[in-house]
């Protein structure tokens, strides 16, 4: 079984400068950290959980999309990504290895009680940093605009059927 890393993703841009300072949008920002775990996960061989706070959206479930090793989680309206990740840490088997990104002391000390090792955005944002220098990201060549779209995650025999009926074949 893979070693779990859980990501609270709001408090990973929170902590991020490089966004800030760059002024990426909050949809920008989460859709790079997302492609940076994604890579994370094959460079790391660990499984990830990204949570996103749902909290004062309107969604009536916590939805999940599976992109490999990554899992892009969105809490539904009114469970903040806090509540999940606690619940997710206590229901990981104490035998796996868990790992828990939050910045929130209140919430470290929760994850701590489930065996899990804690660590700050800020030290996952060194570790991204590093697997970066090292030149292990599958993504650092591609334009931005070509990167994980849905056309590009889809089977090639899917694609070549879209394609014909867009051409009206």
């Amino acid at each position: 079984m893979k070693p779990l890393l859980i990501v609270d993703g709001y408090n990973v841009i929170g902590a991020w400068s490089e966004a800030e300072k760059k002024g990426w949008s909050l949809d920008e920002s989460r859709d790079r950290l997302m492609r940076q775990l994604e890579d994370y996960a094959g460079f790391s061989g660990e499984e990830i959980l990204l949570v996103f706070d749902g909290y004062q959206s309107e969604r009536t479930t916590t939805t999940e999309e599976k992109h490999g090793d990554l899992t892009l989680i969105f809490t539904r309206h009114g469970e903040t990504a806090d509540s999940y990740i606690e619940r997710a840490a206590a229901q990981t088997p104490r035998y796996r290895e868990l790992r828990v990104d939050t910045s929130d002391g209140l919430e470290q000390s929760q994850v701590l009680s489930s065996g899990a090792i804690r660590m700050t955005s800020r030290e996952l944002l060194r570790e991204l940093r590093e697997m970066r220098k090292s030149g292990m990201s599958a993504h650092q060549n591609q334009p931005y605009m070509n990167r994980n779209t849905i056309f590009s995650r889809m089977p090639e025999d899917i694609r070549a059927r879209l394609e014909k009926l867009r051409r009206g074949e």
